[in-house]
C-alpha cells in the first residue's frame, strides 16, 4: 500500500525529532545533564509506542527505560520510593519512567492493592519527593496520556487478537474497561493534588497515536533542550497536548 502524504509528513518530522533528541543526548552526555521522564496514562494509551519511537537511535549505555514489575514481599515493607530511587539517572542519562510511583494512585487505589492510608500518604509525600529530585538537578518531565474508552477497547480488543502482542496482554486489561470511571476518580485526585509548578503535568488525547507521538517528543525536546536544539521544533498543537488545569476535567478535554 502506498504511504499517503500525511504517512510522509509523520516520518519527516519523527525523524526530525529523533535526531534534535539524540544531539541533546550528545549535549547532556556533555554537560552531565540529568533527566527523568515521567509516562502515565490509561492501558493502551501508547506508552510503549511513545517510547521505542523516542528511544529508537539514543545510545544504550546512557538511555533506560524502567517498566517495574510489582514488588516483592520485601519491597513491600521498604520505604514507597525506596525501589525507585536506585533507577534514577546519574550525570548524562536520559531514564523513562514507563509507569512509575504513580501506581500508587491509579491502579493500587483501584484495585486495592494499596491501603487509603497509604494513598493519601504517596498523594500528600510525593510533591515534596519530586521537588527533592529537581532541587538535587534532575529534569522531571511529567506526562499523561489519556484515550477515550472508546478507543481504549479497540485497542484492547486488537491486543488480544493479534499473536505479536501476546506479552502486551494483561489480566488488569479487562479490569481497565469495568472500572472505567473509578480510573477517572484516581487520575482526577492525582493530577489534581501532584500537579504544581515545580513538577507539572502534561495532558495529552492520544486516540491518534502518531499526533500523540510527535507532540510529546516535541514537548520533550523544547523543555529539556538547550535552544540551539530545540529552536526548529515546532510547538505541540494544543488540541493534542497542554498543561494540566482543573478546567481541563470540567471541560472534558480528559476522558471520563
Amino acid at each position: 500500500m502506498a504511504k499517503s502524504d500525511d504517512d510522509d509528513a509523520y516520518e519527516t518530522e519523527l525523524a526530525e525529532l529523533q535526531l534534535a533528541l539524540v544531539k541533546y543526548q550528545q549535549h547532556a552526555m556533555q554537560n552531565g545533564d540529568k533527566v527523568l521522564i515521567i509516562l502515565e496514562g490509561r492501558d493502551a494509551a501508547g506508552k510503549d509506542g511513545t517510547i521505542k519511537r523516542m528511544t529508537e537511535h539514543l545510545s544504550i549505555r546512557a538511555t533506560r527505560v524502567m517498566a517495574l514489575p510489582k514488588p516483592t514481599e520485601i519491597e513491600t515493607t521498604q520505604w514507597y520510593f525506596q525501589r525507585y530511587v536506585q533507577h534514577l539517572p546519574a550525570a548524562g542519562q536520559i531514564v523513562i519512567f514507563n509507569r512509575s510511583w504513580y501506581n500508587r494512585a491509579g491502579v493500587e487505589r483501584v484495585m486495592d492493592f494499596a491501603t487509603p492510608k497509604q494513598q493519601e500518604m504517596f498523594l500528600r509525600d510525593v510533591p515534596h519527593f519530586e521537588e527533592m529530585l529537581v532541587e538535587s538537578g534532575i529534569q522531571l518531565v511529567k506526562i499523561w496520556l489519556d484515550i477515550s474508552r472508546e478507543e481504549q477497547a479497540e485497542r484492547l480488543k486488537e491486543r488480544r487478537e493479534d499473536p505479536l502482542k501476546a506479552l502486551k496482554v494483561s489480566p488488569l486489561d479487562d479490569v481497565a474497561q469495568e472500572k472505567w470511571a473509578e480510573y477517572s476518580s484516581a487520575r482526577d485526585e492525582m493530577l489534581t493534588r501532584t500537579h504544581n509548578g515545580t513538577t507539572p503535568w502534561t495532558c495529552v488525547v492520544t486516540d491518534k497515536k502518531k499526533d500523540a507521538r510527535l507532540n510529546v517528543m516535541r514537548h520533550v525536546v523544547r523543555t529539556i533542550a538547550p535552544e540551539d536544539i530545540s529552536k526548529d521544533v515546532a510547538k505541540p498543537d494544543n488540541k493534542v497536548l497542554f498543561p494540566f488545569e482543573i478546567g481541563a476535567i470540567a471541560e472534558g478535554r480528559l476522558n471520563r
